[in-house]
Formats: structure tokens, C-alpha cells, sequence
């Protein structure tokens, strides 16, 4: 076989292992849809969660399950059972309710249980294909998958959700994440295939460095967890605005009681949020000198001041902004969480907005370098 023969060869496979990405990754989506419409389910079918609770503690045989409920207590008093409501402690060191948490989206009901797991069991099925389709297309171009904005995305998704599924794993109640999950993960893959699409191909020489496998798979799990924490921080308060309802006497609507009582409390949002960026944010400090001493050896100088590297410090300030003021006693609870939410602003504005609409060293590609886009360097 001749030299041609072979790299024609070679070329073929490549392509026909980019259109195996291609496949997996539309795979995954069309599973990430059905594990949407079942968490849906699960939600729906725990929307009844009162009345399968209350049926439960009313039947003896259901008593030790009717005991586990988080939000009724079961007591015998002359053969009959009396419902009462939980205690609400107040917790002067944090400010806040100490109301208990949530039974979680199936509510207690064993049906919305059921399609609880069944979404995971397709998430799970969603996240395998993904990682497949991210392998497949690092495969075909011979390299870390991170050289443009679509393989980014396509990467960043499957983390996202490999980190909600390592929770899972580790028995952390977060299977409420489920649903919110589903859904940006959809919207991410949707506009990877539909607009930032980009056919494989190799990258400049000043990017061939192993630096390319500590500085973006760094910047790809910081992003991810960032997200999961962003989405606990919305729920927080959305949670701490309805329980702040019921203690002034209000009576917030059906559709949001529904929906919001079986969330954690407010306070252990704020709890898992505050964890989860704590967390991580030394990975971040790491990612940004891991990306200078980068910069130092591709362009000769470790900062420049490109829109990436601006932006990539800007966002690391915003989260130690926020870190700083939710460890402060005034600044915790709504105060803080808006600062987190500004600081993944800040993280979303520096991969998008930057990447779209700002011209620098890190646009090597179309639609600008996605394996650098997150991070600055």
C-alpha cells in the first residue's frame, strides 16, 4: 500500500468516525428527550404527593413508610391516626426558616417514583451516548476534542450531567435537578448542532501542548459545576421567596406549592449551592494560571490582556466576591445568590458573548476557540 493509498485511507476513517459522532450525539439528544418527558412524569404523577401521603398514614401496613415522610408525622392516640403539621425551628445562626427539606419530585408517590427512576435510568442511556459522541470526534481528528465551540459544548453537556450522575452515585439528594438539568442540556445540544457546528479539523501549531489537556479539561469540569451550582442558587430563590410567603400569612398559588414543597428547604439550597462553588473554585484559580503559563510558551508572554483573559479574571473576582460575602454574616442567603448568579453571568458571557462578538488571540475557529472560550488563555 502506498503512502497516499494509506492517508486516504486514514482520511476516510476519520470521516466516517466524525459522522459516527454526529450520530450519537442526535442519539443522545432524542434520549435526553425521553428522560425529559419522564421527569415531567415524575414531577405530574408527584404533583398527588399529599394525598398518596396522607393514604399512607391513614393504612397500618404503610405506617413504617408514612413515618420516612419529611413532611408528616403519624401519631396512634385511641386506635385513630392524627395528622400534624412539621415544626418550623427558627435558626437564628443563618438567619433563615429551618423548615424540612422536600420528598423530592415523585412527592412520596410511588408512581412519580417509578418514572423518577426510569429518567434516570435514561439519563444515565443519554450521558453514555454523549460521551461516545465525544470520543468518537476526538478519535476522528486525533486530538483533545476541545478545538472549537461545538466540541466544547458537546463536552461541556456531557460533563454537566456526569457531574449530577456522580451526586446521584454518592446518594447526594439532588435528583430535583433532574428536570432543569434535561432541559439546558437540550437547549446546549440543540444549539451546538444547529449553530455552532464546525467540521472537524486540526489546530494551529501554537496550540499542539499537553497544556491543552490540563488547562481546558480543568475549564470544562470548573463550568460544569459551576452550572450545577447556578441552578441550586435559582431554586434557592425561588424556595426562600415562598417560604418567606407562608411566614407573612400569604398563600402562594397551587402551581407553585405544588411544585416548590417538595424542594429542599431554602436553607439547604443555599447550602448546596455555596458547596458546590466552594468546591470548585480553587480548579478555577488553577485553570487561569494553568492557561498563563500556556499562554507563556504559545505566545511568549503569560497576559496580554485579550478579551478571554480579562473576562476569565473578571469571573474568578465575581465568584470571590461571592464566596467573601456568603461567608460574611450580612451578606448571606438572597444578597449572596445574587452574586453568584452575576458570577455565572460573568462565566456564560465569557464563553459565548466573547467568542460571538469580541475578536482576540483564543478566535482561532469560526466561531472562536471553545476549548480556550471558558477560560481566558
Amino acid at each position: 500500500m502506498t503512502l497516499a493509498a494509506a492517508t486516504d485511507l486514514a482520511a476516510a476513517a476519520n470521516e466516517n468516525l466524525a459522522e459516527i459522532s454526529n450520530v450519537l450525539v442526535y442519539s443522545a439528544m432524542a434520549v435526553y428527550t425521553l428522560a425529559f418527558f419522564a421527569y415531567i412524569a415524575e414531577w405530574t404523577f408527584g404533583s398527588r404527593s399529599k394525598v398518596a401521603r396522607t393514604a399512607a398514614a391513614l393504612t397500618p401496613k404503610t405506617a413504617d413508610r408514612a413515618k420516612k415522610a419529611p413532611v408528616v408525622t403519624v401519631n396512634q392516640a385511641g386506635g385513630t391516626a392524627v395528622l400534624e403539621r412539621p415544626k418550623v425551628v427558627v435558626r437564628a445562626a443563618t438567619g433563615s426558616r429551618d423548615v424540612p427539606d422536600g420528598p423530592g419530585a415523585h412527592g412520596g408517590d410511588e408512581k412519580g417514583d417509578l418514572y423518577g427512576r426510569i429518567a434516570i435510568s435514561l439519563t444515565v442511556l443519554a450521558f453514555l451516548l454523549s460521551f461516545g459522541g465525544v470520543l468518537t470526534r476526538a478519535l476522528s481528528v486525533e486530538r483533545a476534542p476541545w478545538g472549537n465551540m461545538y466540541e466544547f459544548n458537546i463536552t461541556f453537556s456531557t460533563t454537566a450531567v456526569g457531574v449530577y450522575l456522580l451526586l446521584l452515585a454518592l446518594r447526594k439528594n439532588v435528583r430535583w435537578l433532574g428536570l432543569f438539568l434535561t432541559t439546558s442540556v437540550l437547549l446546549d445540544l440543540g444549539i451546538a448542532v444547529t449553530w455552532l457546528y464546525t467540521e472537524s479539523d486540526q489546530l494551529v501549531p501554537a496550540l499542539h501542548s499537553y497544556w491543552l489537556y490540563i488547562h481546558v479539561s480543568t475549564a470544562i469540569l470548573c463550568g460544569a459545576v459551576f452550572y450545577v451550582g447556578a441552578v441550586g442558587v435559582i431554586l434557592y430563590l425561588f424556595k426562600d421567596a415562598y417560604e418567606n410567603k407562608l411566614a407573612g400569612g400569604g398563600k402562594p398559588g397551587s402551581f407553585a406549592t405544588s411544585v416548590l414543597e417538595r424542594l429542599p428547604a431554602a436553607a439547604s439550597l443555599d447550602k448546596f449551592s455555596y458547596r458546590v462553588n466552594a468546591a470548585v473554585f480553587p480548579l478555577w484559580t488553577f485553570t487561569i494560571i494553568a492557561g498563563a503559563i500556556w499562554a507563556g510558551d504559545a505566545w511568549g508572554r503569560y497576559w496580554g490582556w485579550d478579551p478571554k483573559e480579562v473576562w476569565s479574571f473578571i469571573t474568578w473576582v465575581a465568584y470571590a466576591g461571592y464566596l467573601h460575602a456568603r461567608a460574611t454574616a450580612g451578606w448571606k442567603g438572597r444578597k449572596a445568590a445574587y452574586l453568584a448568579l452575576l458570577a455565572f453571568g460573568c462565566w456564560l458571557f465569557n464563553y459565548y458573548g466573547v467568542n460571538i462578538f469580541v475578536s482576540g488571540k483564543h478566535s482561532y475557529a469560526d466561531v472562536g476557540l471553545g476549548a480556550l472560550g471558558s477560560v481566558g488563555f
